[in-house]
């Protein structure tokens, strides 16, 4: 006879304090995955708040979009995160916000908008090692599945869960290695921040 496993709570993972603190908003999954004791998000994360201005709620200041992540049920750790970031300055502020839930066999994928599209770099920080990798006109999504080697018709027929359970297993075996910088030189090497509402339609 089996047992039936209650699914994973988010309050049991290593997104509890963001949760709490409000920094997992817009989230396209917030659920337990299809592997037993994980819990996956896919949204974006508030790094940074804009004053309250008396109760109304307003936008971050400051956050990182496209993300994925997932967590283990009573581990303290996120073994997966990634997202996209218009700065690579604001590398800092993810890992001040991840903070206690970034681990040395972490594996966490940055794309920032203001690297050289040629060049993809490990950036150790805060005790974590974040692989910052360029993007184009592309989704984080796509980016990781061609990082990965994922076939996209592979996972058409997946769910949202699903789909990130594939890139989640995957991006934690991810070995390869990229020039080591430090967060300075990254500094130094990225180049200006495009203003996103530029070429809008009015």
């Amino acid at each position: 006879m089996t047992t039936l496993t209650a699914p994973v709570a988010l309050v049991d993972t290593a997104f509890a304090r963001l949760e709490k603190e409000g920094r997992l908003l817009n989230p396209v999954l917030k659920a337990p995955t299809h592997v037993e004791g994980r819990f996956g998000f896919r949204g974006e994360l508030a790094l940074r708040f804009a004053d309250k201005m008396a109760d109304e709620a307003r936008p971050p200041e400051l956050k990182c979009d496209q993300v994925m992540a997932v967590a283990r049920a009573g581990e303290s750790h996120l073994p997966f995160f990634c997202g996209w970031l218009l700065s690579f300055e604001s590398l800092k502020d993810v890992a001040e916000v991840l903070g206690d839930t970034l681990s040395a066999g972490g594996k966490y994928f940055l794309y920032c908008d203001n690297m050289d599209i040629s060049k993809k770099y490990q950036v150790p920080y805060k005790g974590a090692m974040f692989y910052v990798l360029p993007i184009l006109e592309n989704t984080v999504y796509n980016e990781m599945l061609e990082l990965l080697y994922l076939e996209k018709g592979d996972l058409k027929k997946k769910d949202t869960a699903g789909k990130l359970d594939a890139v989640a297993d995957a991006a934690m075996k991810f070995d390869v290695t990229f020039d080591t910088i430090t967060y300075d030189e990254g500094l130094q090497l990225m180049g200006p921040v495009r203003n996103v509402n530029e070429n809008r339609p009015v």
